[in-house]
């Protein structure tokens, strides 16, 4: 019996399917953010990165609610921002306070972003840092942050939608026995972010973390004249340690605001329970403070 050869189609193979998503995010050679209208809380937001968070935020088009413990430089941080031609608010609030979180969110009114930022731990080995020192860093940035995160959520869970973004850092996933207070907090946060992250989704809120490395701030200049002090026997000589960072230089604020800005934006809408690195691979290569 004969056996018939199979004869191939002589259709022209199918082209694969390209997107430009350039057509889809990009307008007049711009990326869209969509963050015009939103109203953001920013706390720390009195200098450093919170600053500079803010500044981007209200250069999108964002209402901005300040948050700091200084009225002083609230005022002079939102003289700062008045160019942007936004409304500006100010809240004089210390965080470590529990009582905080509920009466700073009820007074922003309407919210869609949240960014934590408020807190500073000290540096120092575990022998350098009594117990005091400790729960009062404590109080404010790693309690802070899961106080106004709790409140937040309870405000975003009922219009199933809203961004909360933690400004973390590096020490988290780099510890240091020399930042041992901040490493462990550090570390913390970045599980909790996680953690909330990946839940919250099924309510519409997005949780995402940001580990900024040593980033232009004087609390940057703080923590390394204290790691020269320890390696070198000199604060001063703080400077020789920025030899070693990538690029050789720190980050700058401007630079983890635009990525805040974006992952508060809809187009990290796929974004949460994660925790983003902005440190130019320090910690990848095994650096840290």
């Amino acid at each position: 019996m004969a056996v018939r050869k199979h004869r191939r189609s002589k259709q022209q193979p199918r082209k694969p399917l390209h997107i430009d998503h350039r057509q889809l995010y990009f307008r007049e050679g711009l990326m869209e953010l969509d963050l015009a209208g939103r109203v953001a809380l920013v706390t720390g937001a009195s200098k450093g990165i919170g600053l500079a968070v803010a500044s981007r935020l209200a250069a999108e088009g964002c209402t901005i609610h300040l948050a700091a413990r200084s009225a002083d430089a609230l005022e002079a941080a939102r003289d700062k921002l008045k160019g942007h031609g936004n409304p500006i608010a100010v809240h004089v609030a210390d965080l470590s306070e529990p009582s905080t979180p509920e009466r700073l969110i009820d007074a922003c009114g309407h919210l869609d972003i949240l960014v934590n930022n408020a807190g500073a731990i000290p540096a120092g080995r575990i022998d350098q840092i009594d117990d005091a020192a400790w729960r009062k860093a404590w109080d404010l940035k790693v309690f802070g942050y899961i106080n106004m995160t709790r409140t937040a959520l309870e405000h975003f869970r009922r219009r199933k939608a809203g961004v909360i973004v933690n400004v973390i850092g590096m020490a988290g996933e780099r510890p240091d026995a020399r930042y041992v207070a901040g490493s462990t907090g550090n570390a913390a946060l970045m599980a909790f972010s996680r953690a909330i992250g990946a839940a919250s989704v099924d309510e519409g809120v997005r949780v995402v973390g940001v580990n900024p490395g040593p980033v232009a701030t004087d609390r940057m200049v703080t923590l390394l004249k204290a790691k020269a002090l320890g390696s070198l026997g000199d604060e001063n000589r703080w400077t020789e340690l920025l030899t070693e960072y990538p690029f050789g230089r720190p980050c700058r604020p401007e630079e983890v605001a635009d990525l805040v800005a974006f992952l508060a934006s809809a187009r990290a809408s796929y974004i949460s329970g994660t925790v983003v690195t902005i440190d130019g691979g320090m910690s990848a290569r095994g650096g840290s403070f």
